[in-house]
């Protein structure tokens, strides 16, 4: 009698579903990345190891450069329209966090002209922004 031998296949891995793995995971990593936001501007910030602030706070950025120039958003803009500004916001300014970013090579004193315009805006809370010192 003729039996016919079965052909045996060769075991073959499937890989699709890996595959939709790894993309899943992709994709859950690209939308739970939070990306820190800088500008363009080099900023030296001084060292401290002082508490973070509340990310999810309403805050307003003020970027301060060792030459003394202020940026708003990116923009370079002088003091008395950076105050015109804040004074827009006016009841909102309250609940809002006033986020200083000054260079440690900047003079003391405009961070202080900085801080007035601020407290003259009404702004409930007032943060200067440092990098955390290295553990040593």
């Amino acid at each position: 009698m003729g039996f016919s031998r079965r052909k045996r296949d060769e075991p073959r891995v499937e890989l699709t579903s890996m595959i939709d793995v790894v993309f899943l995971l992709l994709i859950f990593f690209m939308i739970s990345t939070t990306f820190v936001e800088t500008p363009g501007l080099n900023i030296q910030l001084p060292e401290a190891s002082a508490t973070a602030v509340d990310p999810k706070a309403k805050e307003i950025k003020i970027y301060l450069s060792k030459d003394g120039e202020i940026f708003l958003k990116d923009k370079p803009i002088s003091l008395p329209k950076l105050r015109e500004q804040l004074v827009e916001l006016g009841k909102q300014a309250e609940g809002m966090t006033f986020l200083l970013l000054a260079d440690r090579e900047t003079r003391h004193g405009r961070v202080v002209e900085l801080m007035d315009a601020a407290k003259d805006a009404g702004f409930g809370k007032l943060a200067i922004a440092t990098e955390e010192k290295p553990s040593r």
